[in-house]
């Protein structure tokens, strides 16, 4: 029993401790900049819900910045600059980031207007 517990501690992760901003506001604006950065590690998380590592010096980064007084556009256009455009969950609206806000529209409009015509040809 107690190779298997020595198994499991060294198996599973545990999580970096992290100290939060000692002011509510600044934090509350850090935590909401996480959500909106994703994990360059795990690629399908926020920043503020992965326990990878870059993910714990990401947040660390976000709050350094937002206790220095950074705007929290600021501190997110900082980390587009360093990881990309990718990095953020909301796309630009704007360059090539404008073509994942239009695409969905034109392809269920091109999707409507072809049901229309196959309903046109059936009567």
């Amino acid at each position: 029993m107690s190779v298997l517990a020595a198994i499991l501690m060294t198996v599973t992760p545990v999580p970096a401790i992290e100290s939060q901003l000692a002011d509510p506001a600044r934090e509350a604006a850090a935590v909401e900049v996480m959500h909106g950065l994703r994990c360059v590690q795990c690629q399908g998380q926020s920043v503020a819900d992965s326990d990878a590592p870059v993910a714990v010096a990401m947040r660390a980064e976000v709050r350094r910045r937002i206790d220095a007084g950074e705007s929290k556009d600021a501190v997110k256009q900082w980390m587009i600059g360093r990881y990309g455009e990718w990095v953020s969950f909301e796309p630009a609206t704007h360059g090539a980031g404008l073509l994942l806000w239009i695409a969905p529209i034109a392809i269920f409009a091109i999707a409507l207007l072809v049901a229309a015509g196959m309903f046109r040809k059936r009567k």
